[in-house]
């Protein structure tokens, strides 16, 4: 091996965003991202970082169990490949990601303001009403002022803090010329910090700085809640990107090998890529061997046979022998750069989904000011008094305000993301629940998803006792998926392996050896001499003397799948598999499962194309997938689940998250979602019962602006306990 150009760039996300003057600096410390997609629990946190830990030059290494990823700070000189093979020792797949393209996703900051506002709102209001109780008690005069001025000092700086989101976004609304929910709440705000100001001043009977507060508390916990749902919800795209491997090996024109960023790739140029490396680009193998994982792009976990002249895609892993490729397509031309491409298209085509309490608030905004303004109309020309006019204004928008309208939806949602957290669901969208209940077809992906996505074996016991112990030791000299499940399976038997000489891997091919002086092989049943005839996944067992035995297997059923299937079906809706395998494997799990519909050896985009097209026909789709090659599709559905065990790109795609391994709460979470659907209607409809009862009082005087904020409360406490009936 000759000299290698090595290049590492230390990035730090906290500071993308400030640009600073160049200055030529060595790095003190590399900082590097793995995901790590299939950790589930405690246990392997303390695994990966207890290993990482302990390799020389790793300074630090943690887990984030949420995210399914290390961060870990180490020597300059150390990358991404010198730890991955580390975390795969400890039995964990494990992917590099670019913290260069992770940068992009921003801190939850604007979760914590909001709860930092509610607190404060809060506090503030139970102050205030502390004094507003001596205030009704009987204190009068003097006493009374200075209560009303005490509670003028506490509400102006905390509603001026706390009631900022409001002012905000109504004054861009008015800024854009329109109208939103906002506008009325700053205006009942306003209003009634005047009015309080104003009737303190005057030394009158009453002030309303309790009712602004409490009004501004309920408000925050309705946008905090609705936050609180949204929080979870990152970008697949950003995900997909930071899959990209960020270096790679190029061969220059005396064959050496120079590492260089993917950025500086050509179409064109001959790439090296090593066993357990992923493909940087799209090329064509011109020179080696070897089986290729492309689950990231197919979902199917069983290697494929690369040679010369086969087409590889970016994305896709080189399993055991060397690989040297001539880059025909790279950076954003590449297969899984068009991927992330395709799931951006289809999550900004999602977000146009405009939920009820948005569709009520397009009539509901106006409606408050001409009522608000109609009022102070009325009684200043009945009146001419001024100041009675503005308290009933104030009233008419405080007993109006959108409140139980803003909680209506949240609430619901809350309470029914509690009860699916419990059935082993984390819904991280927003609108998820209003979309799952409107879903008439159920599209599942196979492996990983129906499927365990590990091999069994089916016909362990037509072996003989000395052709399972040959084929023992030989499935132990590969590390391929069929000879990892065949080993377990003989070793569950109580077999043990034979002795064997030259024990040999070929890549892409199988093991070989020689026993007693003949030669006998393990491998693919175009090496060994099988016939394939019939026969669906197999791996074949050559001892020399006659015909090679096939040693078959089939996909492990993922648990509750049946039953998930089944009681879909029983509800009405239309379930079909699509996946990347071959037509005869999923012919046969269709048939295990009484599916009628099917799609086999499907690509990325025609999953997505599959989906588009039964949306196109009318149909709400609810996909349910959990790899790369799923994403797209996933951002594409009406509404979508991923296992917990998902790659992280199709886990951030989708909209709820099955936290568990089985698949039969999945029908049970479709009759939550509309019995939560049905709540939110219910509590509409509380808002405006609430609203014809309560809208004339205030107009006619009935109800000063106290009352109306007591009223508001009202309903909005009813509609929180409306929704809690789902828990």
């Amino acid at each position: 091996m000759t000299a290698q150009m090595r290049h590492q760039t230390a990035v730090c996300p906290g500071c993308i965003a400030a640009p600073t003057e160049a200055v030529e600096t060595a790095p003190t410390e590399a900082r590097l991202a793995i995901s790590l997609p299939t950790i589930h629990c405690q246990a392997c946190i303390a695994a990966v970082e207890r290993g990482l830990n302990a390799v020389p030059g790793v300074h630090s290494a943690r887990v984030n169990l949420t995210l399914k990823r290390a961060l870990i700070e180490a020597d300059p000189g150390m990358g991404a490949r010198d730890l991955i093979p580390v975390c795969e020792g400890l039995g964990y797949e494990a992917h590099e990601l670019d913290l260069a393209a992770l940068g992009a996703t921003a801190t939850d900051r604007a979760g914590r303001e909001l709860l930092v506002r509610l607190a404060v709102a809060g506090f503030a209001s139970m102050n205030v009403m502390l004094l507003s109780i001596s205030v009704w008690s009987g204190a009068s005069d003097a006493t009374r002022d200075m209560f009303h001025w005490i509670s003028a000092a506490i509400t102006l700086p905390a509603i001026t803090y706390a009631a900022q989101p409001f002012f905000k976004h109504a004054w861009g609304a008015l800024r854009a010329g329109r109208l939103n929910m906002d506008v009325p709440i700053v205006l009942a705000l306003l209003l009634s910090l005047i009015t309080s100001l104003w009737e303190t001043s005057l030394s009158g009977e009453h002030a309303y700085f309790d009712a602004a507060l409490t009004l501004t508390f309920f408000l925050l916990a309705g946008r905090y809640l609705d936050h609180r749902t949204r929080a979870a919800a990152r970008s697949a795209a950003e995900e997909l990107t930071a899959l990209e491997v960020p270096r790679a090996w190029r061969l220059d024109g005396q064959g050496q090998e120079i590492e260089v960023t993917v950025t500086d790739l050509a179409v064109g140029d001959l790439i090296r890529v090593r066993p357990g490396g992923r493909m940087p680009v799209d090329g064509v193998i011109v020179e080696g061997s070897s089986e290729l994982d492309r689950s990231l792009l197919t979902g199917e976990t069983l290697p494929v046979l690369a040679e010369p002249g086969a087409q590889v895609s970016a994305g896709e892993v080189n399993l055991t022998g060397p690989l040297t490729l001539r880059a025909t397509a790279v950076g954003q031309d590449t297969s899984l750069h068009r991927m992330a491409d395709l799931v951006a298209i289809a999550e900004s085509g999602r977000a146009r989904y405009t939920s009820l309490a948005d569709s009520a608030a397009k009539l509901y905004a106006p409606g408050v000011h001409i009522l608000s303004l109609l009022a102070f109309l009325g009684w200043y020309l009945f009146t001419y008094d001024v100041r009675v006019a503005l308290n009933i204004a104030a009233a008419v928008l405080i007993i109006t305000c959108p409140c139980a309208l803003g909680l209506a939806v949240p609430a619901v949602t809350t309470a029914a993301s509690g009860r699916l957290f419990r059935s082993g669901f984390l819904v991280k969208h927003a609108t998820a629940l209003e979309r799952l209940a409107e879903v008439d077809t159920v599209v599942f992906d196979k492996t990983g998803t129906l499927t365990a996505g590990t091999p069994e074996v089916v016909n362990l016991a037509d072996l003989s006792e000395a052709q399972l112990s040959v084929a023992l030791a030989l499935a132990e000299g590969s590390s391929h998926p069929l000879a990892r499940a065949l080993t377990q399976a003989a070793r569950a038997a109580g077999a043990e392996p034979a002795v064997l000489k030259d024990l040999t891997e070929v890549p892409g091919y199988g093991t070989e050896a020689t026993l007693a002086g003949t030669r006998v092989r393990l491998g693919r049943a175009a090496w060994v001499g099988g016939d394939v005839k019939g026969v669906q996944t197999a791996t074949w067992l050559d001892l020399g003397q006659g015909t090679p035995v096939a040693i078959r297997f089939v996909d492990a059923l993922r648990p509750g799948a049946e039953e998930a299937v089944t009681r879909l079906q029983e509800a009405g809706k239309r379930v079909i598999l699509i996946s990347g395998d071959t037509t005869a494997a999923v012919e046969d799990l269709a048939t295990r499962l009484g599916l009628r519909h099917w799609v086999a050896e499907a690509l990325p985009e025609h999953k997505a194309e599959r989906v588009a097209a039964l949306t196109r026909e009318g149909h709400k789709v609810l996909m349910v997938g959990d790899g790369l090659n799923d994403t797209a599709a996933l951002a594409g559905a009406h509404v979508s689940i991923s296992p917990a065990s998902a790659l992280d790109a199709a886990r951030v795609a989708s909209d709820i998250v099955l936290l568990g391994q089985d698949l039969s709460p999945i029908a049970e979470a479709c009759g939550i979602a509309e019995r939560a659907t049905r709540r939110i209607r219910q509590n509409f409809r509380i808002a405006t019962i609430y609203n014809i009862i309560a809208v004339p009082l205030a107009i006619a005087g009935l109800a000063t602006p106290l009352i109306a904020a007591l009223a508001m409360s009202s309903s909005s406490i009813t509609v929180s306990l409306n929704a809690l009936r789902l828990r």
